[in-house]
């Protein structure tokens, strides 16, 4: 059992403060610690250095920090906390101070902070940096502006749903462990999504919702096109061993033709959380270097978004 905390990055801004609420649930549902974590502003950190390095003893020890403040305050001491909550003020960089206490996180939650005309789309640096470098998973929790309708989601027959997207022979085991445990921590279904490709035709309608099937119906001679068919195939193999280790968690397979980080956008809108790899395990597996689907989804996903590293050598 993985014992690790939950790890919530915040600045005190009311994005990261819907990641804190994300990342408490998750420790909830998981039975683990929560650590709240906060680089400090720059300003903040010169104080601390100016004051080590003088030695004045008629200064404060330790620099106001108002989004300590805040979050003691939010989060109080009522129910719904997990058992062991931390606050850890960090030094340093963002993106290097959070790489190094990810270390020691079962995932590490953070906001997707938006700049600029088109905020809707953009990701901002420090979530890209983090979730392209961290050594343990990141979540990053889309901000209010590109969030589905709840309302919309709830009428979705997939509402809830753990989404996986899949590539048979290249997703890391890693990867899918993730996204079982987390279905089955919450008691939901995994729907699996893989995406192949196929020529152009204008009978193919790209926009289209995407049929799923249980493992139980693939059976030989089906209707699906080849394609589709040793693809759901590929799916089913690879799923094997997970499914036997998480029996109580239901799966969904989906193969779908086109672009693969547009289908998962599509299925963000209702899932609780989509699951993708950050990289290419056969490329570098210890490449900084995020693939383009995970890329695409922290830019345009319209709910949470786990990115999990090759943790194992398992390619």
């Amino acid at each position: 059992m993985n014992s690790a905390p939950v790890i919530a990055a915040v600045d005190g801004s009311d994005h990261s403060l819907g990641a804190l609420e994300w990342a408490r649930a998750a420790a909830v549902r998981h039975g683990t610690g929560l650590l709240i974590a906060h680089v400090l502003p720059d300003h903040a950190q010169l104080y601390a250095g100016r004051r080590a390095s003088l030695h004045d003893a008629s200064q404060p020890d330790e620099f106001a920090d108002p989004v300590r403040d805040r979050i003691t305050a939010l989060l109080g001491g009522g129910p719904g906390l997990p058992a062991g909550v931390q606050y850890e003020a960090l030094e340093g960089s963002v993106p290097e101070a959070l790489r190094v206490v990810g270390a020691r996180a079962r995932m590490l939650v953070m906001g997707s902070r938006g700049r600029g005309g088109f905020a809707s789309l953009l990701l901002g640096s420090n979530s890209r940096a983090v979730s392209s470098t961290a050594p343990c998973p990141v979540v990053v929790v889309a901000h209010e502006e590109r969030r589905a309708d709840p309302a919309q989601a709830l009428g979705e027959p997939s509402a809830g749903r753990v989404v996986l997207g899949l590539h048979a022979s290249e997703t890391p085991d890693d990867v899918l462990a993730f996204a079982f445990e987390e279905a089955a921590a919450r008691g939901t279904t995994v729907q699996v999504v893989s995406a192949y490709a196929i020529p152009p035709s204008p009978t193919v309608l790209m926009d289209s919702p995407f049929m799923v099937v249980p493992p139980e119906g693939l059976a030989d001679g089906g209707d699906g096109v080849p394609a589709e068919r040793e693809m759901l195939r590929s799916q089913t193999e690879r799923l094997a061993p997970f499914r036997i280790r998480h029996p109580q968690v239901p799966v969904e397979q989906a193969a779908v033709p086109g672009d693969p980080a547009g289908r998962l956008v599509t299925a963000s809108r209702s899932a609780a959380l989509v699951v993708v790899g950050r990289h290419h395990p056969r490329r570098s597996g210890m490449s900084l270097l995020m693939g383009s689907v995970a890329h695409a989804l922290l830019q345009h996903a319209h709910g949470p978004v786990a990115v999990v590293p090759t943790l194992h050598d398992d390619a």
